[in-house]
């Protein structure tokens, strides 16, 4: 089984949709008109429309459970803070770096997690902490 070092890391590029938030919307019932309504939302602090803050959240776990560590992942913890917005139709970046390794043996490590906005800003960071169990517990003999 793989295990990570200090200061491993992965990152995705992500263009967030108008589709993606109204079904982000959908699934989660979270239809506040600073993501749905764009008259609304003029009169807000952002002037505009912008991504659901869990939905930023989400592509942090699609990281995790797909790419780093991968399949396998045991979502322990995530503690976020939500720092600028992201516009609607805008790429994003999403990074996970290894930042702690809690315990080597049980394969137990911190990450911090942040996305990045369309104007290079520190949208959400945080930091997670995950159980990597390996891709083998997915294999059927």
């Amino acid at each position: 089984m793989k295990k990570f070092e200090l200061g491993d890391s992965y990152e995705m590029k992500k263009f967030v949709s108008e589709e993606d938030v109204l079904l982000f919307a959908k699934l989660s019932g979270d239809f506040n008109p600073i993501h749905i309504d764009e008259e609304k939302a003029k009169n807000s602090i952002f002037k505009t429309r912008i991504v659901h803050g869990l939905l930023l959240a989400s592509y942090i776990s699609t990281i995790l459970g797909m790419y780093m560590p991968g399949q396998g992942t045991i979502y322990k913890q995530q503690d976020l803070q939500f720092l600028k917005p992201v516009k609607i139709n805008t790429e994003i970046r999403v990074l996970v770096k290894v930042s702690e390794i809690i315990n080597q043996e049980k394969n137990i490590y911190k990450l911090e997690t942040s996305v990045i906005n369309e104007l290079d800003e520190v949208a959400v960071l945080g930091y997670a902490v995950i159980k990597y169990m390996g891709e083998e517990v997915f294999l059927c003999s």
